[in-house]
This record gives C-alpha cells, sequence and structure tokens, in this order.
C-alpha cells in the first residue's frame, strides 16, 4: 500500500504541503491492515505477547480471545493482528537518484535495535557490554534478523543502520570504543581531600565544608540533569526513527541505569535526593552515575517524561533495559533506584528488564523471540477526553496456562495538537537524526544540480499524514523542506513550502490512492556534499527525513 516511484510519480500535484487525517472503521478481521493511518478517533494500540509456560509463542489467537478494561471499564476489541515472522523480499531497487524511507526499504519482520548507553554507563562495564553483544552475534543471532545498533554518549549516533549480516554487525561493534560522555568532565567524581589543612575556629571548618558540598551538590546535579535530557532526547529520536515502521519494535537498551522513570508520577526513594546524600563530617562525595533525579527535578522533567512516554506507546516502541554491569564487580554498583528505574520502564513500555545475569546476551535473543509472539491489540477508548492522565489497562485472555506481558497504561495525551515551539523543536532534532525518520513516508527525486539549484520532486503516502474533518473536506497542513549540508552536518541552506488548505473529499480521496507530488528547487549551497529532506505534519508534529546525494555525486 505505500505508494512506489516506479508510478512514475503518479499524484496530486501541489504547489505546498499538507496534512492528512483518515478516519479508520473499526473491524473484526485478525487481518487488520497493519499500515500507519493516523485517525481522527485515537486508536489505542497496544502489543501483548502471549507464551507458553516454556515461553514458546502462542497461535492463533483472535479478537473473540482478547478482553480489555481502561480504567476497569470494558473496551471493545476492534481487530488483533497475530504476529508475523516471515521475512518480506527485498524491494526492488529504487532508480538512480531516488530515496525511500517506506518500511519495505527500512525493515522487515519485527525491527530490533541496541543501543549501547554510555551516557549513563562506567567506562568499564561498556567493554563488557560490547563483548556480551559479540557474544550474542556469535551465539544466538538469526541469520536474517535485521538490526540496528545505535550509541549514545552526549548524543544518540548510529553505529550501525538495519542489515541482517551478522559479520556486518560485528564489524559495526567494533567501531565501538569506551568512553566518558562530554558532559562527564563537569563533574569531580572524588571527594576533596582535607587532610592537613588549618582552621582557626570550627566555624571556619563548617564554613569550607558547606561550600564544598554546595559545589560539589551542583556539579553533581549538573551532571544527572544532563545525563536525564540526553537520555529523553536519545528516545525522541529512536521514536521518530522507529515509529513509521508498522508493527511492535523492540529495544534493547544496554545501561548502568536510567536517571528517571517514565512515570512522573512515581516519587523517588530518599537514596535518590541529592539532599540527604551529603551529611557530615567531611565531604560525601555523590555519584551522579548510581543516582537518578530527585524529586524536585523530576517535576521539571515531568511533562516532557510523560510527552515521550505516550509517544512510545503510541508507536508501539518496546524497550528491554539490559544492565550493562551483570554480576561483574563494578566500580559503580548499581542502586536499587536504577535497577527499579529499569524495571519501570520496561513495564511502562511493554518490554522486560534483564538485571542481575552475567550473560547479558541473553537479554536481546529475549527481545528478539518477543518480537514472534506479540499480537498487536487495537481499541477506541470510551473515555473520549484527552486530559494528560495516565489510563491504567488490562488484559485478559480465555486460555489457561499462558503468560502475557503487556504495557500496563499509557498517557491520554492529545496527539493532534502541537504549539509551534514544539514544531519547530522537532524538526532541529530531526536534522541530526543519525537514520531516516519513518513517522511521515515519502519518496524523494532528487535531479542533477543546474544554475545552482537542485530539482528534488516528493511523492507523499498520504495515508501517514492527518487530515482535519472540515465542512465540505478534509484540512492538510503538511511542510516540506531540503536543506543543503556539509560533510559535517551543517545546515548550509534550507528551503520549505507549505500546503495549509481544505480539499474537496474527491481531492482527498484522490491524495489518498495516488499520494502527494510537489517539487521543490533546493539552493546548492557552496561546500554543500548531501540534501536532507524532511516532510512535516504541522498538526501532530509527526516527521519523515530522508538523505540524498546531489545526483553529480551518486
Amino acid at each position: 500500500m505505500f505508494i512506489s516511484v516506479r508510478r512514475a510519480f503518479l499524484g496530486v500535484f501541489l504547489c505546498g504541503i499538507c496534512l492528512a487525517q483518515s478516519a479508520v472503521a473499526p473491524s473484526q478481521d485478525s487481518n487488520f491492515p497493519t499500515l500507519t493511518l493516523r485517525a481522527s478517533s485515537h486508536l489505542v494500540l497496544l502489543d501483548v505477547v502471549v507464551t507458553d509456560k516454556t515461553g514458546k509463542p502462542v497461535p492463533g489467537l483472535r479478537v473473540a480471545d482478547f478482553s480489555v478494561k481502561e480504567d476497569g471499564k470494558p473496551q471493545a476489541v476492534s481487530f488483533v493482528n497475530a504476529p508475523t515472522t516471515a521475512m518480506a523480499e527485498p524491494p526492488p531497487a529504487l532508480p538512480p537518484g531516488v530515496y525511500s524511507n517506506a518500511p519495505a526499504y527500512r525493515v522487515s519482520g519485527t525491527p530490533l535495535v541496541i543501543v549501547l548507553d554510555a551516557a549513563n554507563t562506567s567506562y568499564s562495564d561498556q567493554l563488557y557490554a560490547r563483548t556480551q553483544m559479540l557474544a550474542y552475534l556469535r551465539g544466538q543471532y538469526k541469520p536474517g534478523q535485521r538490526v540496528a545498533i545505535f550509541t549514545l554518549t552526549d548524543k544518540l549516533s548510529l553505529l550501525q543502520d538495519f542489515t541482517g549480516d551478522s559479520a556486518v554487525l560485528a564489524a559495526g561493534l567494533s567501531k565501538f570504543s569506551a568512553q566518558e560522555p562530554a558532559f562527564a568532565k563537569a563533574d569531580s567524581g572524588s571527594e576533596p581531600d582535607l587532610q592537613g589543612v588549618r582552621f582557626s575556629s570550627r566555624e571556619q571548618y563548617v564554613a569550607l565544608v558547606s561550600a564544598l558540598e554546595r559545589f560539589q551538590k551542583s556539579q553533581s546535579q549538573y551532571t544527572i540533569d544532563r545525563r536525564a535530557e540526553v537520555t529523553l532526547d536519545a528516545l525522541r529520536r529512536i521514536n521518530r526513527i522507529l515509529g513509521g515502521l508498522p508493527g511492535r519494535k523492540n529495544v534493547v537498551w544496554v545501561t548502568g541505569g536510567f536517571p528517571f522513570m517514565l512515570d512522573p508520577g512515581v516519587s523517588s526513594s530518599p537514596a535518590t535526593e541529592l539532599s540527604d546524600a551529603f551529611r557530615h563530617p567531611g565531604v560525601q562525595a555523590v555519584d551522579p552515575y548510581t543516582t537518578g533525579l530527585s524529586a524536585s527535578q523530576r517535576s521539571l522533567y515531568a511533562d516532557e517524561i510523560r510527552e515521550i512516554a505516550a509517544e512510545l506507546a503510541g508507536s508501539q516502541v518496546a524497550v528491554y533495559p539490559v544492565d550493562a554491569r551483570g554480576l561483574v564487580a563494578s566500580l559503580r554498583p548499581a542502586s536499587p533506584d536504577q535497577l527499579e528505574a529499569m524495571r519501570e520502564i520496561a513495564r511502562e513500555t511493554g518490554g522486560k528488564a534483564f538485571v542481575n545475569r552475567n550473560d547479558i546476551e541473553s537479554g536481546v535473543g529475549l527481545a528478539e523471540a518477543d518480537g514472534e509472539a506479540a499480537y498487536t491489540i487495537g481499541y477506541y477508548p470510551t473515555n473520549k477526553k484527552f486530559d494528560h492522565q495516565f489510563r491504567t489497562v488490562e488484559v485478559k485472555l480465555n486460555r489457561s496456562g499462558v503468560e502475557m506481558t503487556y504495557r500496563r497504561g499509557y498517557f491520554a495525551e492529545d496527539t493532534f495538537s502541537r504549539s509551534q515551539e514544539q514544531l519547530d523543536r522537532s524538526l532541529s532534532e530531526a536534522w541530526q537524526d543519525g537514520a531516516p525518520d519513518t513517522m511521515i513516508t515519502f519518496e524523494a527525486k532528487v535531479n542533477s544540480p543546474d544554475n545552482g539549484k537542485a530539482r528534488v520532486d516528493f511523492l507523499v503516502d498520504a495515508n501517514t499524514l492527518s487530515f482535519a474533518e472540515e465542512a465540505g473536506g478534509r484540512k492538510l497542513d503538511v511542510s516540506f523542506y531540503v536543506a543543503a549540508c556539509s560533510g559535517d552536518n551543517k545546515l548550509l541552506a534550507v528551503k520549505g513550502a507549505r500546503l495549509a488548505r481544505v480539499f474537496p473529499l474527491q481531492i482527498h480521496q484522490q491524495m489518498v490512492r495516488e499520494g502527494i507530488r510537489l517539487h521543490l528547487d533546493a539552493d546548492m549551497a557552496p561546500g554543500a556534499t548531501q540534501f536532507r529532506i524532511a516532510v512535516r505534519d504541522n498538526r501532530t508534529g509527526y516527521i519523515g527525513t530522508l538523505f540524498a546525494l546531489p545526483s553529480a555525486q551518486q
């Protein structure tokens, strides 16, 4: 159903960009299509991993087998998609100068992403984690399973894009070297030595100790804040990269611990309160890598945490935190709060935490196996009020002897209301994402530069846009961008166009069938080596991106 460029860019000719929203009718068909449809009636998608007591997938379940309650109230299950293990045939090669972020060109089956987290993990534990990941490739990797590898330091970076070649994955892992994140340099990480220091009075000693405490507290708070910021930023980027791919996406997060939980309502324990960590006599250094956000810090991030939790839920992204330490002795032992944060994030996203194990490569195998046992349930909640509150979800199955794993709820966020600040932030971040973003699916043909300009032809799958219902038609609000970039990813010139108008129903239906075609003449700035191309739905904030070369460099 995703539009192909080999249809000679058939579509609706437009001079700007527009977003569309298609209503999805409830269905009792267990083969409900897995297209990414932007429904006007807030469809809730819930992945349920169903296995028997031996851990094997349970096949053949249908709508009638499941019952769902939201905040204790029964919900009507609209459809159930069965898990699939079949690998799709590779798509035909794209013509020269044509690029696509369509799922067929990104991944088949259940996407598996590995994140090697240096921002929250000590140097020695990073080395251990890499060794364990190589062990997974040697002993448990299934040929053909497409895996991508990212690293997280002071930002998320792509180490290896999706591939089904274990040798390529191993080569990608070999590029990873343990390191301390850049922001860790701001933290002293050691206790000050007051031995031999003479004080004229007790008051002078107390004043010095208090000053040192305040200094170390500010340093540690800075590091913990930065850990939270880069981790949240990484989750947003992963969501943009994976969100448009159909079905469940499993993210194995190899880490020393998360600095926060996804439920902002969870109170931090006293162990995470910085104010309780500094005690007399002397100055007790706080290790910012075994400490999470304090209650006061969490309140500052509450909205952002709630937003990313809702996005991950809507995109069917399950996080599998894997403790990078295993059972080996570590210079930075895990705190109970860190381990609980990993378990909490797994519960909130429908994944599983893998802690206190030496064979951490088995955590990757677990995520891979869950992808083969995950049913997708779709329902339209009876509560139509989206008030940003957390709603609990309970699933039951009319089978005995089975085990189920699923996220325990979601935040009722209205994804069809984005401020200009949020739109600007998402585009600014998307320019720097290390892999194509998939929330909007499109293809682009880049023609040879002429007189300092290059023609870029867009073909956008309108099924991935949101149309608002208007009298006599459907309203679309979409922006198109082409950015000329240098080799170090610096933006040199940006060309954009926007379409915000109401289209008659007949034209809207044509858009859905044939796609939306548009062209931009992009400036080929001096020093530019590539184009970064983006399509943004200005109603939802969803973005799709591509990386492209000028035709002369292909």
